[in-house]
This record gives C-alpha cells, sequence and structure tokens, in this order.
C-alpha cells in the first residue's frame, strides 16, 4: 500500500523512486540485448527471444526469469510514475512548494522530466520485446520517438531556464547550502534526453531524422557537460569550504550516470554517422574513450563510498531508520554502472577481439555486474519499502 497525500513532506526527489526501477529494468534488458543474438536488428525483440523459449531448456529459463523482471520493474516504475504526478499534484498547493521555488532546491523539479524521458525509453524496450514484428515496420516510429524526447527536453530547458533566470535576476543562490553535488541533477537530466534522441539517430534509416536527432542530441550532450564541469567545480569547492552536506552524500555518485548516458550516445552517436553519413567505424576509439569513462567511473564511485562508509550515510540512511527521498540517488550509479558495463564488454572489449563473446572470460566479467545488479535492486526495495509504503506519519515525522 503506497502512502497518500504526503503534501508539504512531499519532495520531487521522489521521483527518483519511479525512475530507479525504470533504470533497474533497462539492466535487465542487457542480457537479452547482448547475450541473445539478434542479426539484422540493432535490439533483441519478440522474434529473437521467442524461439529459443520454444525450444525449452536452461536457456529457456533464464529468458523467462528476466523478462519476468523486467515487465515487474516496468510495472513498478509505471506504478510509481502515477503515484509521484498524483503527489506532485497536491505538493503544488502547498507552502513548501512555494519556498522551494524561492531557494537552490528549485532544480529538483528536473527530476521530473528526467524520470519521464526513462518512461519513454520503457515503452521502447517494452514494445521491442513483447510487439510482434515490431521491426519490420519501426522506421516511422523514430520520428516520433525523437519528437516524443524534444519535447521532453523543450519542457526540462523551461523549468530549468526559469530557475536560471531568477538566480540571474534575484542573485539569490545560496552557496553555503551548496555543499553537495544536488545541482548536477540537471545535466544529469539533458543527459537521459541526449542518449535518448541518439537512439533514432542511430538507428533511423531516414537520412533527415537520423541527422536532426543526431544534432539534437549533440546540443543536450554539451549542454550536459558544459553544465556538469560548472555545477561540479562549484560544488566541489562548496563541499571543501563546509564540509559534505550529510543529506546529499548520494549526489557523490551522480557523475556515474551521467557518465554512462554520455559514453552510450557517443557509441550510438558513432553508429549514426556510420551507418547513414558514412563515417568511418573504429573499434579501438570505443576501447579508448570507453575505458577513460569506465576508469572515471570507478574513481568516483570508490571515492564516494569510502565517503559514504565514513560519514555513515549507509548505516543511518540505509539501514538505519533514517529516511530521505535524496536516498533514491543511490540507485542511479549502480544501474549506471551495470548498463554501461555491459556497452564496454561488448563494444570495447568484444568488438576489438580482446575477448570472444561467450567465452568463459566473457561470463567472468559478468559475475561482478550481476553482483552489483543484485546489491543495487536489494537497495531500490530496501529504499522503496522504508520511505514509500509506510505510514504517513512516520515519513512526516522523519522530514
Amino acid at each position: 500500500m503506497l502512502i497518500k497525500n504526503l503534501k508539504n513532506a512531499y519532495s520531487p526527489l521522489y521521483f527518483l523512486s519511479a525512475l530507479g526501477p525504470g533504470g533497474m529494468a533497462v539492466s535487465f534488458f542487457m542480457y537479452l540485448m547482448f547475450l541473445v543474438p539478434h542479426k539484422g536488428s540493432p535490439m533483441t525483440a519478440m522474434e529473437h527471444w521467442l524461439p529459443i523459449v520454444e525450444k525449452g531448456g536452461f536457456n529457456a529459463i533464464l529468458i523467462i526469469t528476466v523478462l519476468s523482471i523486467v515487465v515487474i520493474l516496468a510495472s513498478i516504475h509505471f506504478l510509481l510514475l502515477a503515484w509521484n504526478l498524483k503527489e506532485w499534484k497536491i505538493y503544488k498547493q502547498t507552502d513548501a512548494y512555494q519556498n522551494l521555488k524561492q531557494g537552490n532546491g528549485e532544480v529538483t523539479v528536473m527530476a521530473i522530466p528526467l524520470t519521464v524521458a526513462m518512461s519513454i525509453n520503457m515503452m521502447f524496450i517494452l514494445g521491442s520485446l513483447f510487439v510482434p514484428g515490431l521491426w519490420s515496420f519501426i522506421q516511422p516510429v523514430f520520428p516520433i520517438a525523437t519528437f516524443a524526447f524534444f519535447s521532453v527536453g523543450v519542457w526540462a530547458l523551461v523549468i530549468y531556464g526559469k530557475y536560471l533566470l531568477r538566480l540571474f535576476i534575484e542573485g539569490n543562490f545560496n552557496q553555503e547550502k551548496n555543499n553537495s553535488l544536488s545541482q548536477l541533477l540537471a545535466p544529469f537530466t539533458f543527459a537521459m534526453i541526449a542518449v535518448g534522441l541518439a537512439a533514432p539517430g542511430a538507428m533511423s534509416h531516414s537520412l533527415a531524422v537520423s541527422g536532426v536527432s543526431l544534432a539534437l542530441s549533440a546540443m543536450f550532450s554539451i549542454l550536459t557537460v558544459l553544465l556538469s564541469i560548472f555545477w561540479l567545480i562549484s560544488g566541489v569547492k562548496q563541499i571543501l569550504q563546509s564540509g559534505l552536506d550529510l543529506g546529499g552524500s548520494p549526489t557523490l555518485w551522480i557523475l556515474i550516470p551521467i557518465l554512462t548516458l554520455l559514453g552510450i550516445t557517443f557509441v550510438r552517436y558513432t553508429m549514426g554517422l556510420h551507418h547513414n553519413f558514412g563515417s568511418s567505424l573504429e573499434n579501438s576509439l570505443f576501447l579508448a574513450v570507453m575505458s577513460i569513462i569506465l576508469g572515471l567511473q570507478l574513481l568516483i564511485g570508490s571515492f564516494g563510498y569510502f565517503v559514504m562508509k565514513a560519514n555513515r550515510y549507509f548505516e543511518q540512511f540505509v539501514q538505519g531508520d533514517k529516511n530521505s527521498p535524496a536516498s533514491f540517488g543511490l540507485i542511479c550509479p549502480g544501474v549506471a554502472l551495470v548498463v554501461f558495463s555491459f556497452f564496454y564488454i561488448n563494444y570495447a572489449l568484444i568488438g576489438n577481439g580482446i575477448i570472444d563473446k561467450y567465452s568463459i572470460a566473457h561470463m567472468l566479467l559478468l559475475i561482478p555486474v550481476l553482483v552489483l545488479q543484485l546489491k543495487t535492486t536489494w537497495v531500490m526495495l530496501t529504499m522503496i519499502r522504508k520511505q514509500i509504503m509506510v505510514k504517513t506519519q512516520a515519513i512526516v515525522k522523519q522530514n
């Protein structure tokens, strides 16, 4: 049973509770994407997995298991999205919302278009997996996908534009309360839009659709990079002066999903230029660029872990009884690292002949990925149970 009518106790960061299951569904889809053969199609579809299931055996059991997990997580995603939209509507009538619009926390509204962009991704994956013969008539769908992601992008630009306009005119940004990396939520959103736009750019056979999609993706990508650099410097500077805000500790990991989304955008952009515009495809470039990204992610992940271990964040907010919607931010980095690991193994390692597909080395590399995936799933379910499937009074007390 989901809690209702949080009113002043609600926060736009609760949209991350819906983002998490959506991301986890994508992470489990990666097994189908990269382990089930799908020659002639850029994504695994129903016509690829169904014949394997019909044959029966161990592989069929694995595929059915993964499909079931994807469906369950997607259902949770859309359920929590609907819950958030209802609570958000109520929250906008409160004094807390008016106060939110006057402070640094207004950036948290960016979690809404971020989550909606994930919903579009989810519909695309579910369509590929369960709509018979989708890829035989997919081309007319790509301009619709481009329009959908661009519409969410414009929506995000309007939200963020109003926020920046207030800061530029009134100059009331509270730098002393900027002792976390919470402002990176905005570039996170734009990165999600960029990777979504890159999909039709890579897969459409139409030069017009591909070109427009890639151009728009590039625009949101560079915006992501510029904002990430600016707010990273600003946030780290204040953290070094004031110390890290305990409640904002999960933001130390927010660069991990941003890097994953930019990395996948790079892969899709490269593929789109190769398939539609005759650009050369150098697998060695994937190894170089993706290794840099993965290395940064591991460094950021390790540093953030030791910081949150030292300030007892996990002990208090995951294992303990403290609640904060910002805790849902722990899910995205785990999801992102899992997803990018699949891309890295396939494009950087297998693509360059460093390891063979389906080899023992390939399977061994997937073990730590699976461990991280299961750990992230446990954290996600823990956060949902603690913060959304409890009495309203408990949440109000904690906040």
